[in-house]
């Protein structure tokens, strides 16, 4: 069950992040990994909002839907996957800091990623993804300075 988890500073207000994170069709803006995400349906976002999705993981298309499973506004958000190659929760926790936001992402895959690429690559996929994630924050933080939600 790898685990991938990582923070960022973003130079914006707490709940300016959590409106940005709650919405679907922004995860493809600052995750190079994900080519949709829509949520489906019209209610407002809130427990059980579902996400339905796309994302290439080194080369390999996998669709996914994920449950708003946790719903804590402003300050913590938990996906998890109901559908999909792959089984994953994605927890973000944002808390106030001097000057922003500093936001936890943790993504936990329940079936290990070695089952979708082989066994063997299971190491590098992990040290690829950890490098990705890093990368992922950062564009989300550079994002976020240059248009925040008001």
């Amino acid at each position: 069950m790898p685990v991938f988890e990582d923070s960022v500073f973003i130079a914006c207000p707490l709940q300016d992040v959590f409106d940005f994170m709650v919405e679907s069709e922004n995860l493809a803006m600052w995750d190079s990994s994900v080519v949709k995400a829509e949520k489906v349906g019209t209610a407002p976002v809130g427990l059980g909002t579902r996400t339905r999705g796309a994302s290439t993981i080194m080369g390999k298309h996998l669709d996914w839907v994920t449950e708003l499973t946790e719903f804590e506004p402003p300050t913590r958000i938990t996906y998890t996957s109901i559908e999909g190659q792959i089984s994953f929760v994605v927890t973000n926790v944002l808390q106030p800091v001097q000057g922003g936001t500093r936001l936890t992402y943790r993504v936990d895959t329940g079936s290990g990623l070695g089952g979708i690429f082989g066994r063997l690559a299971e190491p590098f996929i992990e040290k690829a993804q950890t490098r990705t994630l890093r990368t992922h924050l950062e564009t989300l933080a550079g994002l976020l300075i240059g248009h925040p939600q008001r």
